[in-house]
This record gives C-alpha cells, structure tokens and sequence, in this order.
C-alpha cells in the first residue's frame, strides 16, 4: 500500500514561498478591524490597488470596506487557495485549523511588529499537515515594488541577515 508523502516545509520562511503566496491573486484576509484607520485595512487596500481579489473573513460583520464578509474561511465560495492572517496569536491556531479544513494550503501569518499573528501552535500545525506557513513578515515588504517605508523595512531586515532567501 502507497503511503501518502508529506512536502517537507523549510524551518524558516524562503522568498519561493512568498513569491507563491503573492501569485495567488484571490486571497481570503482573515481578522481585519472594522476601523478603516486600522494597519490591516491598509494591507487589505494596497493588495487590492494592485489587483488583488481580497476577500475579508470576519466572525462579526457581513460587510467590511464594501466587501461581503464571511464569518470562517470555510464559508467562502468558490474557495480561495491562500490566506493572510492578521489574527491575534490566540487565535490563529484555530484559523489555521479551518484553513486545512477549507483546502487551504497557503498561510500567511502576518508580523510588523511584536508577535503579529505567530503562534507556535498555528506554526506547528501547518508544519504538521503539509501547509505552506509563512511565519512572520509583512507582505507589504514583497509587494513589487514596496513603498518607501516598506523597502527601508526590507533592507533592515537584509543587514541583519533576517531576509528570506
């Protein structure tokens, strides 16, 4: 009997997966705050401007920045292959586990600053189950091309050898 092979996900984050996570054009973004000022409303701005179908998912709203909203990742149709977390790390474990469970093997855990959307449990679990993880980042550095604010954050993390390669 054939026994199912697991693709080995690298330890650290590689800029091939990043460059296979930013071609998928249709994306669900999970935990955006309702409030337009908010940073993660301004990622889900940026990836639209540049042409991205970018579909909010959020427990309690059906409408967010005139999009149709959905409650879990599971509910979106047709399905989209890749997500962006901007969770708190509380919760990202369990968007990661709908993740799998919607099919999808594209995550994104968004970090600027602080602990971002990593959460050890979330890491490893997509590890686990042959999910494409992201840990950590801003996707605003891999847009091409990245604002200014975005290049300058890029070229720090180059010198301090924290870049993916």
């Amino acid at each position: 009997m054939a026994t199912a092979t697991v693709p080995q996900i690298p330890a650290r984050t590689t800029r091939a997966q990043i460059d296979d996570f930013l071609a998928q054009k249709r994306i669900a973004m999970v935990g955006l705050s309702r409030h337009p000022q908010d940073f993660t409303r301004h990622i889900m701005r940026e990836f639209v401007r540049r042409g991205y179908e970018v579909i909010p998912v959020h427990p309690h709203t059906k409408v967010l920045a005139g999009h149709v909203c959905y409650a879990k990742v599971q509910d979106i149709r047709p399905a989209v292959l890749a997500a962006l977390l901007v969770t708190r790390p509380e919760v990202s474990e369990q968007v990661v586990r709908d993740c799998a469970e919607a099919g999808i093997q594209q995550v994104w855990l968004h970090r600027g600053g602080g602990a971002g959307a990593v959460s050890e449990g979330a890491v490893k679990f997509c590890r686990e189950h042959g999910m494409s993880v992201i840990a950590g980042e801003c996707p605003m550095m891999f847009l091409d091309p990245p604002a200014f604010i975005h290049r300058v954050h890029g070229l720090v993390n180059k010198v301090m050898g924290k870049y993916p390669k």
